[in-house]
């Protein structure tokens, strides 16, 4: 069921007008549907069944607290990249066994932190990582569970930025070095061998790539098997696309049961599966205020509140998300480039969107739940936009808006010369 629906001229998100919560919080604003949030969780987590899973969000989507904490009462885990998103876990769940730390540039002083959580699994991605998680270990007497990331040579076909399992790309181990790789971790005394991992990409809209990725990875388990080298988990990422505007990814259903045909011999291994825009993009909207319109020539602009700064993904990918009026108007349709503030000619949200509007209307920018306010800015000292959730008919401000003296807060002047 979709929860952003319109209601007599009026846009709804669960059982609340937006256009009231555009007058409570103001706009910019960002806007989430617990409902949603929730469906698209367990949607995953019923499609796998009943064999042995583990779904561990990809916090980097998007990392409220107020979501982590949701996501956590429904059985979550959680895949980080940071040790300011191990923080974030830590303070909206109060656990770390159920915390996977992926990334390829983790520091000594994150796998530190993470040792000391005593997280679920370390995603390796290099024989040096390796062995400085080995030294670290072993200074604390304790032992680090591990997984490698398996780099298969595998083409997302996705948007170049977010394909990440090509040889080209920064990434991962190579898969034809990992069985070496595996071995030495085997001979260190205090790594603990777990699982293969592997991560392939992002708003990928066909399922060949995931299935492609899959037998590498269990081929590799079972050449592993012939050195005594026992799997007990097989982590396939994320990655799975939502469509935007005219995107056909494949359903949940059919992501979840195309891995579950290939594994379900495979009975006592858990299957990890790491999403993050598959479960929160489509679960939020930013509104945005008209400020003004204006025409050079046969071009039409709407000039709206939100600048790039507040949703980079229309300069930094070229995406497209779908934009509408909040309430319904009568105004004579026009074709017109909806555009920010910024003093930057990417600063642009959408061209050539047919819309009814005048100034001070709001504008719902939709499927931005996912690398929207995370990834967000001061760009131009412009404040961040304040985070909403919606749970049926009850509204609860999750991030307050920045205020100006907030973005100089922790600066300081030179002292004065004497």
């Amino acid at each position: 069921m979709d929860h952003f629906r319109t209601r007599e001229g009026s846009l709804f998100v669960e059982d609340f007008p937006i256009s009231k919560l555009a007058s409570l919080y103001g706009s910019p604003c960002y806007v989430y549907s617990k409902a949603i949030l929730t469906q698209n969780f367990l949607n995953f987590h019923n499609a796998l069944g009943s064999h042995p899973h583990r779904i561990c969000y990809a916090v980097k989507a998007n990392g409220a607290l107020a979501l982590l904490q949701t996501l956590n009462q429904l059985g979550a885990g959680f895949d980080i990249v940071s040790e300011g998103e191990l923080a974030r876990v830590q303070k909206a769940t109060f656990k770390t066994n159920h915390i996977i730390f992926s990334g390829v540039g983790k520091t000594k002083t994150e796998l530190q932190a993470a040792l000391l959580a005593k997280i679920f699994c370390f995603n390796i991605e290099s024989e040096d990582e390796l062995m400085c998680l080995q030294k670290l270990a072993q200074d604390k007497n304790q032992k680090a569970p591990i997984s490698f990331r398996i780099n298969p040579n595998v083409d997302a076909k996705s948007h170049p930025f977010l394909s990440t399992g090509n040889l080209e790309s920064k990434f991962g181990i190579p898969i034809d070095t990992a069985p070496s790789l595996y071995l030495k971790a085997k001979s260190l005394s205090h790594i603990e061998i777990k699982g293969i991992a592997c991560h392939i990409g992002s708003q990928i809209t066909t399922l060949l790539p995931f299935l492609d990725a899959l037998d590498k990875l269990l081929a590799l388990k079972n050449t592993l098997a012939q050195h005594n080298i026992h799997i007990t988990h097989l982590n396939l990422g994320g990655g799975l696309g939502v469509p935007y505007t005219k995107e056909s990814p494949p359903t949940i259903l059919d992501y979840a049961q195309s891995i579950f045909e290939k594994v379900k011999t495979y009975k006592d291994l858990e299957i990890i599966i790491e999403p993050g825009r598959a479960i929160v993009a489509n679960a939020g909207i930013l509104i945005t205020q008209v400020i003004r319109t204006k025409t050079h020539g046969s071009k039409h602009f709407c000039i709206v509140d939100a600048g790039m700064n507040d949703l980079i993904r229309p300069m930094l990918y070229g995406a497209q998300h779908k934009i509408e009026p909040v309430i319904s108007s009568n105004q004579p349709q026009l074709l017109y480039d909806v555009v920010g503030p910024v003093c930057e000619t990417s600063d642009i949200f959408a061209k050539n969107c047919a819309l009814r509007i005048s100034t001070g209307d709001f504008l719902a920018i939709h499927t931005t739940g996912a690398y929207g306010f995370c990834m967000s800015s001061n760009y131009n000292s412009r404040v961040r936009a304040p985070e909403v959730m919606v749970d049926g008919n009850k509204h609860f401000c999750i991030r307050q808006r920045e205020a100006i003296p907030d973005l100089f807060a922790s600066e300081r002047l030179l002292p004065e010369e004497a």
